[in-house]
């Protein structure tokens, strides 16, 4: 039986989700299910590893909030890796989910056009990430077959990208906003610290009749006159949701003062909001030395020589930076690369 938790309102106490967990809802009298996201810790012990530059931060974290909604949906246990490679300035990111609770992301780019592109004032998301493609793959294990969602990145947004993926691939009408924030904290007799903040929702139409989703994407051309069409027009209730949402601002996905179901309860206290038990979110990579090591196993001799220096081979792990090493003898033997994972 699903546990449920029913949002009270302002007046009234409520039990909150807090930071770095996913809050699954559902606003019945709109037919709408959603989830809601705030990250503190967890997205801001991504971000300070890696230290990237500012603007490239923001827009990874933005995609780390989008993996966080997506990845917690999953029904069983395997991976949700949603990935990018593009021809701006940020030419890859790569953020992997692997339920039930981990997360771990990474980015590459090119110092000087980040910083060239920040100067020109040309920092928003769609110009770092320039023209590519997103995928985002879901694996259940080595015994199951892959499934991967591709769309184009041709000048959007992530929440863009996200709103198109599930118009051409889901075809559920689905509404995305994501904010990424950096925050100041001052504590008595310490220094300020900085700290990195994300937020997100994802609401979806999932009426009973599926009728209601539909909407012509042609024009009907020439038809006899006692043919119904359907009108092309939204749906009332999934207008309102999109209306309703819309209305979110950044500050309110990374106010750390802020909490999912005080904005829920802002948004549908109206209709009525339900929310679910939430699922924790941890900072947490997938490498270790034994996984590295069979990584190793699979390239040739060769292969094996050219990676050794000064009598070791040193593998850092671009998600987390932790920093393996290894007595190439431990490869002798090596495969000749044919079965390379």
């Amino acid at each position: 039986m699903t546990s449920e938790r029913q949002a009270a309102t302002d007046a009234g106490p409520i039990d909150l989700a807090g930071d770095d967990a996913v809050l699954p809802f559902s606003v019945e009298p709109l037919d709408v299910r959603g989830r809601v996201v705030y990250l503190g810790d967890t997205v801001d012990a991504i971000l300070q590893r890696h230290a990237y530059p500012p603007a490239v931060s923001r827009l990874l974290g933005e995609a780390i909030v989008l993996t966080a909604l997506l990845g917690t949906s999953l029904k069983f246990e395997g991976r949700f890796i949603l990935q990018t490679q593009t021809n701006g300035p940020v030419s890859m990111l790569v953020v992997d989910f692997e339920t039930p609770d981990a997360i771990r992301a990474c980015a590459k780019f090119k110092d000087e056009a980040v910083a060239e592109a920040v100067a020109a004032g040309r920092a928003s998301p769609s110009e770092l990430l320039g023209t590519g493609t997103l995928a985002m793959t879901i694996d259940q294990g080595r015994h199951m077959n892959r499934y991967q969602g591709v769309v184009a990145l041709d000048g959007g947004s992530l929440e863009d990208v996200a709103h198109q993926y599930f118009a051409q691939s889901e075809q559920i009408p689905t509404r995305v906003r994501l904010a990424v924030g950096e925050v100041l904290e001052r504590r008595a007799g310490e220094t300020p610290s900085h700290a990195w903040r994300a937020g997100g929702l994802i609401v979806q139409f999932l009426p009973e009749s599926p009728e209601r989703m539909r909407k012509p994407d042609l024009h009907p051309g020439d038809v006899p006159e006692d043919v119904d069409l359907p009108s092309g027009e939204e749906d009332d209730a999934w207008v309102e949701a999109q209306v309703l949402v819309d209305t979110i601002k950044d500050v309110e996905l990374t106010d750390p003062a802020m909490a999912a179901e005080r904005l829920l309860i802002r948004l549908f206290h109206e209709r009525g909001v339900r929310v679910f038990d939430p699922t924790p979110l941890h900072d947490r990579c997938r490498c270790s030395h034994e996984r590295v090591g069979e990584m190793l196993r699979g390239f040739s001799a060769d292969d094996i020589d050219h990676m050794t220096v000064n009598g070791e081979i040193e593998v850092t792990c671009e998600f987390c930076n932790s920093t393996y090493h290894f007595d190439p003898a431990e490869f002798e033997g090596a495969s000749d690369g044919d079965d390379r994972p």
